[in-house]
């Protein structure tokens, strides 16, 4: 009975977990328009790292382990709206060239094969 119920005890954990980034997602409004998407990365880039000196603290007070020090996070400017469109090219593009590579690799193999039948 236990060896049947541990995969589907990860299954349930990691649809949860992927469930909650994707509740979360949308309560911040990531994936809503691009203007509102920056504006919440800008918020998170502000809130992480004093909930990570909190946590840092926490562990370190209550369970009596000293985590290192970590290096300061480096300041980036990143524009959401640049980056996804890059994505979404990138992505197009791949799917407009895929059955032209495809005709292409399957002519190849179709000669090699050809070729070793000889």
């Amino acid at each position: 009975m236990a060896p049947r119920v541990w995969p589907l005890l990860r299954f349930l954990l990691k649809g949860g977990v992927a469930g909650g980034a994707v509740l979360l997602a949308a309560e911040q409004q990531l994936l809503g328009p691009g203007e509102r998407s920056q504006a919440a990365l800008h918020r998170a880039g502000e809130l992480l790292p004093p909930a990570a000196r909190r946590l840092r603290h926490y562990v370190s007070e209550h369970v009596g382990l000293r985590a290192p020090q970590l290096p300061a996070l480096p300041a980036f400017d990143l524009c959401v709206r640049d980056s996804w469109n890059a994505g979404v090219e990138a992505a197009m593009s791949a799917l407009s060239a895929a059955p032209a590579k495809a005709a292409a690799l399957c002519q190849d193999g179709w000669d090699f094969a050809r070729s070793r039948l000889k």
